[in-house]
């Protein structure tokens, strides 16, 4: 494998849209390949499994939850980030199977092993280079989220509690794996976080 994966983690509105835009916009400066993805919803197939998971008005018990995030991931990583590692490309993605494991294994109280342990056989074991972690407040974020004015998916209307878990999943991990995870504060100016990340990424090259 030839490319560079890094994805991006956090809590909602914790500005993970725009660091990968920016670290995007700087990559193609230097010249590098670039593939920016997302999760749920990278693919074809992907895009209706999101709409289930997100904004399908009906019930969606937990545990289907988590197998269809781990079945648009199996596709997405087959179909699209491994073509593209193998021909170099650097992928940036907005959320992979850390993600599950904070909002079905810790939110969604599913455990995280076993959630893990799904996304790992769906992908074949694939892990990120590098993946970095935009740490916030959960009150916080659902401030940043109700002044962005918008309609909640089925995740981030949660109660704070769930965001709790979810944050607290995510900085274990972190945790558990230091050399793979770049956490920053995501309260942060935008300027400086992307700064942090440009360095980090610098590095990897």
């Amino acid at each position: 494998m030839s490319g560079l994966f890094i994805t991006f983690e956090g809590g909602d509105g914790s500005g993970k849209s725009t660091q990968a835009a920016l670290l995007t916009t700087w990559l193609e400066g230097q010249g590098r390949s670039v593939v920016r993805t997302r999760e749920p919803g990278g693919t074809d197939v992907g895009t209706r499994i999101r709409e289930i998971v997100l904004h399908h008005r009906g019930e969606v018990s937990p545990r289907a939850e988590a197998l269809l995030y781990a079945a648009d991931r199996a596709q997405h990583i087959a179909t699209k980030v491994r073509p593209a590692l193998d021909r170099g490309a650097v992928v940036i993605q907005d959320r992979y199977l850390d993600s599950s494991v904070a909002y079905q294994g810790a939110g969604r109280v599913l455990g995280a092993t076993e959630v893990r342990d799904l996304s790992l056989w769906a992908v074949e074991g694939l892990l990120p280079d590098l993946t970095i972690l935009l740490d916030l407040d959960e009150s916080v974020a659902r401030t940043r989220l109700d002044a962005a004015d918008k309609v909640f998916d089925r995740l981030e209307a949660e109660k704070q509690e769930f965001h709790g878990r979810v944050r607290a999943a995510f900085l274990d991990l972190a945790a558990a794996e230091p050399d793979r995870f770049l956490v920053l504060d995501a309260a942060a100016s935008v300027e400086s976080l992307a700064d942090s990340i440009r360095s980090r990424v610098a590095a990897l090259l």
